[in-house]
């Protein structure tokens, strides 16, 4: 007898179901697209660095670049302790059996600063100490996710915006909004690396080889985009 209620309920809930979507197709409706979008400079980049004993002639450990490092960075106002990040130490024992009595020791670091500029000063402040192995790992923007949900809210502005144009010259009215759909749209900040990479070495070679002030420098900006879709009530 429980067993039969049960079913009994379950059949009941589907057909409500279904009552409701052949309720909110029978509507008459419009389906809008709204979007928005801007234009960021990226305030987090993010430089990978490699030392290794191989980085000088001279074979200089790794402990003691690392500390060169330090006092460099420090000397450009960066927060070391803050915005540098480091792995594991690691030896390549392959090259040490196949070709090499020392057994060449690596570290790999994860730098974050905040302009271009700076990061044309790291460049060329570790290519002073020899450090020669970094690139731009990826940037980004602190606060990317409010951005997003403010293009969000004028993205479905935006859709209303339309779905009055659309139905003044038919004399209707856009009634509340029944469906709302976000397509997500993710901007790749990793195409940038090329180009940056690009810009930082000219920097470099100006600063070097003419000694003239260090020109300031700016990212392309990350388009960030948001696409909504709103069905709205017509009345």
């Amino acid at each position: 007898m429980r067993r039969l209620k049960l079913t009994t309920l379950f059949i009941l809930t589907f057909l409500a179901g279904q009552s409701q979507t052949k309720n909110f197709l029978d509507q008459p409706y419009l389906e809008v697209a709204g979007n928005a979008d801007t234009l960021l400079t990226p305030n987090e980049i993010y430089i990978k660095i490699i030392i290794t004993e191989k980085d000088t002639r001279d074979r200089i450990s790794v402990e003691d670049q690392e500390l060169k490092m330090y006092n460099a960075l420090k000397s450009l106002g960066i927060d070391v302790e803050k915005n540098l990040t480091t792995s594991d130490m690691s030896s390549n024992f392959k090259f040490y059996l196949l070709r090499s009595k020392d057994v060449m020791k690596s570290k790999q670091y994860i730098l974050r600063v905040s302009d271009a500029v700076t990061v044309s000063k790291v460049f060329i402040e570790l290519e002073n100490l020899g450090i020669s192995n970094t690139s731009i790992e990826r940037v980004d923007h602190s606060d990317l996710e409010s951005i997003r949900n403010l293009l969000r809210s004028k993205a479905v502005e935006n859709a209303r915006t339309r779905a009055i144009a659309l139905t003044e010259p038919l004399k209707q009215t856009v009634g509340p909004a029944i469906h709302i759909a976000d397509n997500e749209v993710y901007s790749n900040s990793n195409q940038l690396r090329g180009r940056l990479d690009e810009v930082v070495v000219v920097a470099y070679g100006i600063k070097k080889n003419s000694g003239a002030e260090l020109p300031k420098i700016e990212f392309e900006k990350i388009k960030v985009a948001s696409n909504i879709n709103v069905k709205f009530m017509l009345k």
